[in-house]
């Protein structure tokens, strides 16, 4: 081969990786975490708001649902703590659009089955999945809002108690923990300023906090907190505790979810390969396949199975679950 041709080949490679390179950087020099928070420190710096009014914009979702929210809904528990849970994964959707939406999805699943000849069963099965995908959805957001949480909070502990043995006051501790750390903490502390600001007390600003972030590391920080302005006492040396005990427990967790990821991951291979071979041998060999959808037989037992690996996936999901 002509030696030429391997250079112009070398040199190509080349440019298209730092072509790709230098579009990365600019994309990461205006688009980026780490570009934003730096942007976001300048306008503060320049004495720009940093952003939007919060309190413009965290208009509470029972304002807009009220139709869920009023009367005697209002005072029906269940829905409260379904409306907590929805608000605690940090999305923009609310508890009505994901009830139309589970609606719609249900109606969907039943009436498409039924239209197309599949029988009862099938749409016995495709119901409730599809109804419970809104859900599944706010479920991942929710838990990985969670995890970040717990990642951020050792930092922001560490952060307050060497603002308040800076000399600073505990609401100044407060706003240095919402100015410099990232969402979705930060955006909480921050929310928690506004609050106290426009005149909600202390420990009420912090209860609100408390039921918005599901975690029992912000509630015994919000009671040391009440504690300590009642009673008095040394909250720095029980900050720098807290974050220890948080950190050391994130430690622990990770070590359970390595100790488990071969049940997990069997759990995952066995609920997707009973698909992926029906689909193999659908295009395979269609006409065998096509008795499970033909024959009320066949239907009956795609039912069934479907039933039974949806029990068993929740079955299984229970096991490998260790709470820490």
């Amino acid at each position: 081969m002509d030696q030429g041709f391997i250079l112009f080949g070398v040199l190509l490679f080349v440019a298209v990786v730092l072509a790709l390179e230098g579009l990365y950087q600019l994309w990461a020099t205006r688009h980026s975490a780490e570009a934003k928070r730096l942007a976001a420190r300048l306008r503060r710096l320049e004495g720009a708001p940093p952003q939007a009014p919060l309190s413009l914009d965290r208009r509470d979702a029972a304002q807009q649902q009220g139709w869920l929210h009023g009367g005697a809904l209002g005072e029906f528990q269940p829905l409260q703590r379904l409306h907590d849970w929805v608000r605690s994964a940090g999305t923009r959707r609310t508890l009505g659009q994901l009830l139309l939406a589970s609606v719609a999805l249900f109606l969907a699943g039943a009436l498409v089955p039924l239209l197309r000849g599949a029988g009862g069963m099938v749409a016995l099965a495709c119901a409730p999945t599809l109804a419970a995908l809104p859900w599944l959805w706010v479920s991942q957001r929710r838990a990985k809002r969670i995890e970040r949480l717990q990642q951020q909070l050792p930092l922001a502990l560490d952060l307050m108690g060497r603002a308040l043995r800076a000399g600073h006051t505990l609401s100044s501790a407060l706003k240095m923990v919402g100015d410099e750390v990232a969402d979705p903490l930060g955006s909480e502390f921050r929310q928690l300023c506004d609050e106290v600001n426009f005149g909600m007390s202390m420990p009420e600003a912090l209860s609100r906090m408390a039921q918005r972030v599901p975690l029992d590391d912000v509630r015994y920080l919000t009671v040391a907190v009440m504690i300590q302005r009642e009673a008095g006492g040394n909250l720095t040396e029980l900050l720098d505790s807290l974050a220890a005990l948080v950190r050391s427990r994130f430690k622990l967790f990770g070590q359970v979810r390595t100790y488990s990821a071969e049940g997990r991951l069997s759990a995952w291979i066995l609920g997707v390969m009973p698909f992926a071979v029906s689909g193999f041998m659908q295009l395979a060999n269609p006409e065998f396949m096509a008795t499970l959808w033909t024959d009320p037989t066949g239907r009956k037992l795609v039912g069934s199975a479907l039933v039974m690996m949806a029990l068993g996936a929740v079955w299984m999901r229970q096991i490998i679950r260790i709470r820490v």
